[in-house]
């Protein structure tokens, strides 16, 4: 590389992105998983500025030391041994303290601002905790004298339990902290697919033009868990599929696909475009939530080849319990752009296999002179895959080859598989983006309030749809792709879920 390019090269670690980083739930397993591995990929990326600290927060009883094992006890088993080189673990754990707090008591909090005394930078307080004691800490960080007008607080999802809980969780959090210093994380969002999502549909003609109802017939979404419960019955069992993944997840999926584009990349911008997806979904009233609608609750089956238990017989599970595991739905965005264009929504449990894609199917031509034998397969395909491996790829027709095929068609993909494609570079994970764009202070990876509230009052109609009803949730064996139901649900009009890669 030339002296001259190396000098063109933007700055690492720019020093105005240094922060203090106060980490609540230190010791839990999204932080242990997730955020410590992204931090220190960060770090090692030379994108952490060398004056950037991290403070870690949690009820046990440990010293700085005992932490600074603990975490890289983490890294150890989570990262590649190809990653883990001695100098930048080491220049990493050095950043980190460790501070024993309460956090709903406020007792304890000077030691934050203790630890804040003297410094010039922004602080980013991460509640890696549960939702309902958001609004205890925000209030006894504000009480300490620990906070300042530059100070970020990043929350997780879900944000309560339907609207009227959503809100009382925001207006905690907004009693501090104004919207513009709140970042309300969904890890989607910082998927490098779902990035290139954007790119995708507003910087190609190609598919600019077509990204309407004109050229699409319909849309599929799925995300699909290989894995059950995972010892979280206590939170899966209040919270359910619809909660724990259609709220979030599948809804700011199919917001990124329906909303119109933005006047520009600003956060607002691209929110306020998000938003008016979230008005236009048709609600399911009457004869649609029974017809349009599927709930379903995993039996015993098999992962793997291996026999694994039911819903009902998991570890301290209750044997009456109705909540769902599975939901499938078509739904409807009510505009212009979408008229008539079915959205299918897919996500479950016990899976065949962990999966995450989009799939825009495009219209026939109107006018078919091939093989009428072939016409079931005459139709364009753009196949988002995000989890396991991201990529994309565009299912074309062309002719078979050979001298006795005649005109055959046969359907082929147009694939970029972003492991292959980028071979020398590292696909970093939602959280290195999404940490990255805190420090910077940039919101448009984040969700809104008034996106969160929307989202709710959406999901609400339904549930209060599932209890007016009172059905339950149909079985279905765990390693399958959900009740029957569900396909039959996408059969009747002709279609089916696409699930080849």
């Amino acid at each position: 590389m030339s002296q001259a390019h190396e000098q063109r090269k933007p700055p690492l670690g720019d020093p105005k992105h240094a922060i203090d980083l106060a980490l609540f739930g230190a010791l839990g397993d999204l932080a242990m998983r997730k955020l410590f591995p992204a931090l220190y990929h960060l770090d090692r990326e030379g994108l952490m500025p060398e004056s950037t600290r991290i403070m870690g927060l949690a009820r046990q009883e440990h010293d700085t030391a005992a932490f600074r094992q603990l975490v890289s006890e983490a890294l150890q088993k989570r990262l590649k041994s190809d990653e883990q080189d001695k100098d930048s673990v080491e220049r990493f754990l050095n950043r980190l303290t460790y501070h024993k707090l309460d956090f709903t008591r406020s007792e304890g909090y000077e030691g934050i601002r203790e630890w804040r005394e003297g410094s010039q930078l922004p602080m980013v307080v991460y509640l890696s905790v549960a939702a309902r004691i958001y609004g205890d800490i925000c209030h006894h960080l504000d009480q300490s004298g620990s906070l300042d007008d530059e100070t970020r607080v990043v929350v997780e999802k879900p944000i309560g339990y339907d609207l009227i809980s959503s809100q009382e969780i925001n207006d905690a959090i907004g009693a501090v902290f104004p919207e513009s210093r709140i970042y309300r994380i969904d890890h989607y969002l910082g998927k490098e697919t779902v990035q290139n999502l954007i790119a995708l549909r507003f910087a190609n003609p190609l598919f600019g033009t077509q990204w309407n109802q004109n050229h699409i017939s319909h849309v599929e979404i799925t995300v699909a868990e290989k894995v059950g419960i995972e010892g979280r019955w206590g939170y899966f069992d209040d919270a359910g599929q619809l909660r724990d993944m259609v709220q979030n997840h599948l809804l700011q999926l199919l917001c990124l696909i329906a909303m119109d584009p933005p006047s520009n990349l600003d956060a607002d911008a691209i929110r306020d475009e998000k938003v008016k997806v979230l008005k236009a979904l048709k609600p399911f009233t009457g004869e649609a939530l029974g017809r349009d609608v599927v709930r379903g609750q995993y039996i015993a089956g098999t992962s793997d080849g291996q026999p694994v238990p039911g819903y009902l017989d998991e570890e301290d599970a209750n044997t009456q319990s109705q909540t769902e595991t599975f939901v499938a739905m078509k739904t409807e965005v009510a505009n212009w752009r979408w008229a008539g264009v079915p959205f299918y929504l897919r996500t479950g449990k016990r899976m065949p296999e962990k999966l995450s894609q989009i799939v825009i199917h495009f219209r026939q031509q109107p006018h078919y002179i091939f093989d009428p034998d072939q016409r079931g397969i005459a139709s364009n395909k753009l196949i988002i895959r995000l989890q396991p491996e991201e990529g994309i790829a565009l299912q074309v027709l062309t002719k078979d080859s050979g001298l006795d095929k005649g005109m055959r068609l046969r359907p082929g993909p147009l694939h970029l598989d972003f492991n292959n494609a980028f071979p020398k570079s590292r696909i970093p994970d939602a959280y290195e983006r999404l940490l990255l764009e805190v420090m910077k202070g940039q919101q448009y990876l984040f969700v809104r309030r008034d996106e969160v509230e929307h989202a709710w009052r959406w999901c609400d109609q339904l549930i209060d749809g599932w209890k007016t009803r009172e059905t339950p949730p149909r079985r279905y064996p765990a390693g399958s792709w959900g009740p029957v139901a569900s396909i039959a649900m996408i059969t009747q009009d002709g279609r089916s879920w696409y699930e080849d890669y």
